[in-house]
């Protein structure tokens, strides 16, 4: 059983570097002393991708290299004999990761983190992946799960909705769908508060998690209202762990068989032949 005095201590740390993160204004970060950004699809507890990612990064010679990942829970990855799901590991995994590199490394927050701030229960092909994993932090913690389930949850909180470069790049977990953006309002964004409106149905903070809505006028439109020309999102499912559904967006996937990350430039001009060139598929099995 991992020591949960030293996870608790370290998801703590982590919250407090996320909130503190150089660059943030609300609930949004701006990357202004990024050479090179490296963003990965929803994740859900795929720990082998992410060090294959780690490997490829080498933030450790790339000073100016910025790491952006989402969606760390809810994954296929269990325990033995009904223990739950493990995906809980890779959160502890990413919170040393920010203790370590901590301007570099950055989570924006997705639909799955939303539904265990709010208490929202999500399942998939009738599976309740929320129980599954408090299942899984009690078979990791025994009588101190309630107390690493908050500070998870805790950390959710500091999660930023955004994440951006200074060449007009912006990964966000989706866009709002057409019919939501109506009533959202970007300033969101700027905001250090979310209310139980924003994280409703067709909220602000909802509809930059759950969209699903990639028509072209539906992200220009989108654009528009943030100011930024490319946008990098996950939450979709993608058959070759990537999409690119219109001509400024491209939706990438870091779960089984093909977890996919992107790596471009944080300061040249970007197109979208440029910044396709940078998709990198991985193929990985549980």
């Amino acid at each position: 059983m991992p020591d949960p005095v030293k996870v608790l201590a370290t998801i703590r740390q982590a919250a407090r570097i996320f909130r503190e993160a150089p660059g943030r204004t609300g609930s949004e970060i701006l990357l202004t002393d990024a050479e090179d950004v490296i963003v990965v699809g929803d994740l859900h507890g795929n720990v082998p991708a992410l060090v294959k990612v780690l490997e490829y990064a080498r933030l450790d010679e790339h000073k100016k290299r910025h790491l952006v990942l989402q969606e760390l829970i809810h994954g296929p990855r269990m325990y033995a004999n009904d223990g739950g799901d493990k995906s809980h590991q890779l959160v502890d995994l990413v919170c040393a990761l920010k203790c370590q590199y901590a301007r570099r490394v950055h989570v924006i927050l997705g639909n799955h983190e939303l539904s265990e701030i709010t208490g929202r229960a999500i399942a998939k092909h009738g599976t309740p992946l929320n129980a599954l994993y408090h299942i899984g932090v009690r078979t990791a913690f025994g009588d101190a799960s309630q107390e690493i389930c908050e500070a998870y949850r805790e950390l959710f909180l500091t999660y930023p909705l955004a994440v951006r470069t200074e060449n007009r790049v912006m990964m966000v977990h989706s866009a709002p769908e057409s019919h939501w953006l109506d009533q959202f309002q970007p300033e969101i964004l700027q905001s250090t508060h979310w209310t139980d409106q924003d994280m409703a149905r067709g909220g602000s903070v909802y509809g930059l998690t759950w969209g699903r809505d990639n028509q072209q006028a539906t992200i220009d439109r989108f654009l528009q209202m943030v100011d930024t020309d490319w946008l990098i999102t996950g939450h979709q499912p993608c058959d070759d762990g990537f999409m690119i559904p219109n001509n400024n967006q491209i939706i990438i996937d870091g779960t089984d068989p093909l977890p996919t990350f992107l790596h471009f430039s944080a300061t040249t001009p970007n197109n979208m032949e440029i910044l396709k060139a940078g998709i990198n598929v991985l193929r990985i099995g549980l």
